[in-house]
């Protein structure tokens, strides 16, 4: 396959896992609900999804440097189709529990492998353009997703699991028959033949200070979508309808911002000054928040924020593959695991900030992204110092 042609096809593949995933966003609460879940139990079900994705996503970003990237992506993809259908059929919680278990543990081999393959086929120039279509192909199929399970929640809660299961069976097809493998015989035996540990060799150096600036930014971002719900019921007395609406726009901003702009702005101002923009940008958001009375405000200060957020992961993203000492999958597969603790630890942060004031998780945002900012100028001052 022509490297350009498998963009779009990578495109495609992330768009239908994340509408697949998206599907049952809406209806796990209900369906959980049915089977006898507690609200405590609701969330240790969603924690403990994100949990795998923290422990495994590593182990298979280093699995496909040696074994290669296809047969990796379709364990993952063929693993949500599996956890879905076991989802649609559990009658007891704790099924429903092993379902996320087993659907966690493989489907963490997902978003690593395919950011390490974008980096295997482009050039340093566009390595953030193609990590910016894959971001922005992940903000849309989080759009579409949850507005198809709404609308299939209706007849029967299993139905969305089902469907869920068939649009990652679908995508397990596309991958097996249309997308070829990036990694040559040589660079996969090179790999194996790697003396020192690969996440070892990923986390040192002035990289490291990037994995940490992707947590403080993955922490900031779960603690807004943890709260604002609250926030812009009690400041503006907004509804679920208004949120959904909201939550929208921004996530088209940022998809937009992801699929258009990052590449441009990466390929002329380089993926260091990408970042801190994004930071800054970031930051305001945060700041405009606090100042929401309605709709109209709401959305747009959220869309600022989402503007800002999307601009960071591509560019950390880009700029990892390219100085990592290490294969991309153990790279981009470190990078996930960081990106799953902040979206671990970020929700119960920020409900015990607002619950002290409820204006602190953005405070908190502010502060985070100034950490985020300072983080990266120790990146590039050990950069300079290494060189």
């Amino acid at each position: 396959m022509d490297r350009k042609k498998a963009l779009p096809v990578l495109f495609l593949v992330m768009f239908l896992v994340m509408v697949g995933f998206g599907i049952i966003i809406p209806v796990m609460p209900f369906y959980a609900e049915e089977l006898g879940a507690s609200p405590t139990e609701l969330g240790l079900l969603m924690a403990v999804y994100s949990l795998m994705q923290l422990l495994f996503a590593p182990m298979w970003g280093r699995i496909s440097d040696r074994v290669g990237r296809k047969p990796i992506i379709m364990t993952g993809i063929l693993g949500l189709a599996i956890s879905f259908f076991l989802m649609a059929m559990s009658t007891e919680l704790w099924m429903l529990f092993a379902a996320r278990v087993i659907g966690g543990f493989l489907s963490a081999a997902n978003m690593p492998t395919v950011m390490a393959y974008v980096a295997d086929i482009t050039s340093d120039e566009d390595r953030g353009k193609g990590m910016g279509i894959i971001g922005a192909s992940v903000g849309l199929g989080f759009i579409f997703g949850p507005a198809i399970g709404g609308i299939f929640a209706k007849s029967n809660l299993n139905t969305p699991f089902y469907l869920a299961g068939a649009v990652s069976l679908i995508t397990f097809l596309l991958v097996l028959f249309v997308l070829k493998e990036s990694l040559t015989a040589e660079q996969r035996g090179a790999s194996r033949g790697e003396g020192s540990p690969s996440l070892l060799k990923a986390f040192s150096g002035p990289v490291t200070a990037l994995f940490i600036l992707q947590l403080f930014v993955s922490l900031s971002l779960a603690g807004l979508e943890a709260t604002f719900a609250y926030f812009a019921a009690e400041k503006a007395r907004l509804g679920t309808v208004e949120l959904g609406y909201i939550f929208m726009i921004m996530g088209l901003a940022g998809a937009i911002v992801q699929g258009g702009l990052v590449g441009r702005l990466t390929h002329k101002l380089g993926e260091g000054a990408v970042i801190q923009l994004g930071i800054v940008i970031s930051a305001i958001g945060f700041a405009l928040i606090l100042m929401t009375s309605g709709f109209t405000t709401a959305a747009l200060f959220l869309t600022v924020f989402g503007i800002g957020n999307g601009l960071i992961r591509p560019s950390v993203s880009s700029l990892l593959t390219k100085k990592s000492a290490a294969g991309h999958g153990s790279t981009t597969g470190l990078l996930s695991s960081f990106d799953s603790l902040g979206r671990i630890a970020g929700p119960p942060l920020g409900g015990w900030l607002f619950s002290i004031a409820i204006g602190l998780p953005y405070i908190s945002g502010i502060i985070l992204s100034g950490i985020a900012l300072i983080l990266y100028r120790v990146y590039r001052a050990r950069s300079f110092e290494t060189a």
